[in-house]
């Protein structure tokens, strides 16, 4: 399995009683991490206001948010009745400042008409984010979608022509246009669109439970929504489309609303 947090050492959270099967997370969870836990199968796990999706392997998933300060609080209820409460401190992060320049003016300062625009489009990728199958495609680990320099990472404060905006969202790669891009892991495509005006070319792969992975600025697309794609079948070439000031990868990972980063889930080596 190549999800490197995953790889760690389990923290063994053990319930009250000899004999009994315990859930578990693991030992460090850091902000902006995918946390991958497990439990008995046929349990529930919920984490704040959501209940979790436990697959048959007792495998379920949540995003911690880059701002989250924690402890992580989860309850499960086992299949036998029994109760357990977990709860896990979140590692912080220092975030770097990246200062990009000589994007066009009118994507860091839109007019209210592009604004609205923005806002419609922004609004039908949330939604496609709030996707919730039962596939468990994000256990199969991530690979590289390309390879090369990484010219930009999760949680940085973007300044954007000396305008301080939203962090940065994903992870970047510098790769020369029409490079192909391949799809990290398994999944289900559920959006697909060549010109928004942010992010032009973008497509959104969902990986089930919640969790998706979106690609960004694509010269071209070569899948369609509801088409499902294996690890790393071509979804895209590299692009520079919306606000780009040149091709690159950029790939955001989500659960469900919250941003996490995707490079802890990659093992270093494959980026070669």
């Amino acid at each position: 399995m190549s999800l490197r947090p995953f790889r760690l050492a389990w923290l063994l959270l053990v319930l009250s009683g000899a004999g009994h099967a315990a859930t578990e997370l693991p030992a460090r969870i850091s902000q902006g991490d995918l946390v991958l836990g497990r439990t008995s199968p046929g349990s529930q796990v919920a984490y704040g206001e959501r209940s979790l999706r436990v697959d048959a392997e007792g495998r379920f998933v949540f995003g911690v948010g880059r701002d989250e300060t924690g402890p992580l609080r989860l309850t499960v209820l086992h299949a036998d009745g029994r109760m357990e409460t977990l709860e896990a401190p979140v590692q912080p992060r220092e975030w770097k400042i990246e200062r990009v320049d000589g994007v066009p003016q009118s994507t860091v300062t839109p007019s209210p008409e592009i604004a609205a625009r923005i806002a419609r489009e922004q609004a039908e990728v949330s939604a496609a984010r709030e996707r919730d199958d039962a596939r468990s495609d994000f256990a199969a680990g991530f690979r590289w979608p390309v390879t090369g320099r990484v010219s930009g990472v999760y949680g940085s404060q973007r300044i954007y022509n000396g305008e301080p905006r939203s962090p940065h969202s994903g992870l970047d790669v510098a790769a020369k246009a029409g490079t192909p891009l391949r799809a990290p892991a398994p999944g289900v495509v559920t959006f697909a669109k060549p010109d928004l005006y942010l992010t032009g070319g973008t497509v959104l792969l969902d990986h089930g439970h919640g969790v998706s992975s979106n690609f960004l600025h694509l010269s071209r697309i070569d899948v369609k929504v509801g088409e499902r794609v294996d690890q790393g079948q071509v979804i895209g070439l590299v692009g520079a489309t919306g606000r780009a000031t040149g091709p690159h990868m950029h790939w955001g990972m989500n659960w469900f609303g919250v941003r996490v980063d995707p490079q802890p889930l990659l093992d270093p080596a494959g980026n070669r």
